[in-house]
């Protein structure tokens, strides 16, 4: 933050011998570029947080250093005198060449990154998948978070399957009839390429596959998304699930997720107001956060429901009789796991489920819950805010109240909160991610912290909602160094 200002003492100790109309001019541009490095600070700090909240600070003062490289050198070079400090200010301006080219070559990288084919990990499964999506509207119900009262309950639903015959090609990250119609505006260039190109990124399903029929019935697990993601960004604990013989239902809802585009072409942004990260404070806001949290468990009883339905009346007939309805589970990741927790604890359907590092939420913490629940924690060590303290002992609370065959607690060493995703495991930049392990939020490859998840979440499921007891969650294995019974 201090960068700009340290410029200006360099510029005027360099400045002394130019004219009064070059030191003018260059003393008001490296202010202005520290007065609107401090506003652009400010907007940041004081806005709604997100997970970029962190680039500006590590991009500004890089930024800021350019500029005063490239103006103090180049006006020394038509103002000054031919005295030491005019030969200085000349190698300065050979330097702040270097600087532009490394970023120009680094802008090229980003942007070949972008362009790159990528593959999401293969699954470890024995069976194909398959994927579809529907869109289904509660004709007896209205949605308390659309922004116009009245407007019927409506959700966006992923279905991963087993599939009966294996993948001939691979399969597009977003189909393309909805990645052409998403909506990118109000981002600069540079945000977008820290994101793969979605037509670049391909998956193990196939859309529309028929059902495999090498099991009558399959076990059918819920997946929630963290905070406003689509659950499209969990792809490959999704596709990874289904390899393991169970069909994966992903939820999204229109005004609360990110971005959804429907089959019919319509693009629904979440409103601001159901933003859960920026809804704490003040008490209108924790009970906007209370309806948001409670619309999100309704969403997923209305699914169930018409999951039921598709069992037994499927218009294609692909999937009737293939769900197993009496062998339900759900995860989520953050938010869409403490969505997990309230929702098993509430719902009769519900017979175990997985929160991946997510705050509980809701009545359980008070009330706990009987069924199985597993705790997969990325790694807390070091934090001791009230917060994290908080989150902790909520936990500790609900884990102390579970039957003793029936609760997990695992922390992966080196985990990172964002990287249980495929946006930031898989789909960011390498920037991201190595500044991530500069800063110590990330010390184990982001495609493992992945593996060692799908195992867990496969093989805890297996236990509670296929009986299995071998293989089970073997933790002490040296194949998984990295996961710690927490206590």
């Amino acid at each position: 933050m201090l960068s700009p200002f340290i410029g200006l003492i360099v510029s005027r100790w360099a400045s002394s011998d130019w004219s009064a109309a070059a030191r003018t001019t260059t003393h008001l541009l490296i202010i202005a570029v520290a007065l609107g490095s401090l506003a652009f600070y400010g907007s940041v700090a004081f806005g709604s947080p997100s997970g970029r909240t962190a680039i500006p600070f590590m991009v500004l003062p890089l930024v800021s250093w350019l500029v005063i490289l490239l103006v103090v050198p180049l006006t020394a070079l038509v103002s000054g005198k031919k005295t030491g400090r005019r030969l200085l200010s000349k190698a300065l301006a050979v330097l702040a060449l270097s600087p532009v080219l490394v970023l120009g070559v680094s802008i090229g990288l980003l942007w070949l990154e972008y362009r790159s084919e990528l593959t999401l990990p293969s699954p470890t499964g024995q069976f194909p998948v398959g994927r579809m999506i529907f869109d289904w509207t509660d004709e007896g119900a209205t949605d308390p978070m659309a922004p116009v009262p009245g407007t019927k309950r409506e959700v966006l639903v992923w279905l991963w399957y087993p599939a009966a015959a294996p993948q001939t090609t691979l399969g597009d990250y977003v189909p393309a009839q909805l990645r052409t119609r998403a909506v990118t505006t109000g981002e600069f260039p540079i945000w977008k390429w820290l994101t793969r190109d979605w037509s670049k990124v391909h998956v193990h399903s196939t859309d529309n596959a028929d059902v495999s029929p090498r099991e009558r019935s399959y076990p059918v697990v819920v997946m929630r998304g963290g905070a406003s993601a689509g659950v499209m960004n969990y792809t490959t604990l999704a596709e990874d699930l289904v390899s393991h013989g169970y069909v994966v239902v992903g939820i999204d809802a229109p005004y609360r997720t990110g971005q959804i585009v429907f089959p019919d072409g319509r693009v629904i942004t979440r409103t601001p107001e159901n933003n859960p990260e920026a809804l704490q404070g003040s008490k209108e806001q924790a009970a906007r956060l209370d309806k948001l949290f409670s619309q999100w468990i309704s969403d997923i009883g209305f699914v169930l429901d018409r999951l039921a339905r598709l069992n037994v009346s499927d218009p294609s007939g692909k999937f009737n009789g293939h769900l197993d309805l009496t062998r339900v589970g759900i995860f989520g990741h953050s938010w869409g796991g403490a969505q997990a927790v309230q929702f098993c604890r509430d719902d009769s359907r519900c017979k175990a489920a997985i929160d991946i590092d997510g705050a509980p939420y809701g009545s359980v913490v008070q009330s706990g819950s009987q069924k199985p629940l597993m705790f997969l924690l990325s790694d807390h060590g070091g934090e001791s805010d009230t917060e994290s303290r908080e989150v902790m002992a909520n936990i500790q609370s609900i884990y102390d109240r579970l039957p003793d065959n029936g609760r997990v607690r695992l922390m992966i060493h080196g985990a990172n909160h964002n990287t249980f995703s495929d946006d930031t495991a898989l789909l960011k930049s390498r920037i991201m991610r190595g500044l991530l392990r500069i800063f110590g939020r990330l010390r184990i490859d982001a495609t493992r912290q992945l593996a060692l998840t799908t195992y867990c979440v496969h093989s805890f499921l297996d236990q509670h909602l296929k009986g299995a007891v071998n293989p089970g969650l073997n933790v002490s294995s040296p194949l998984y160094p990295e996961l710690e019974i927490v206590k």
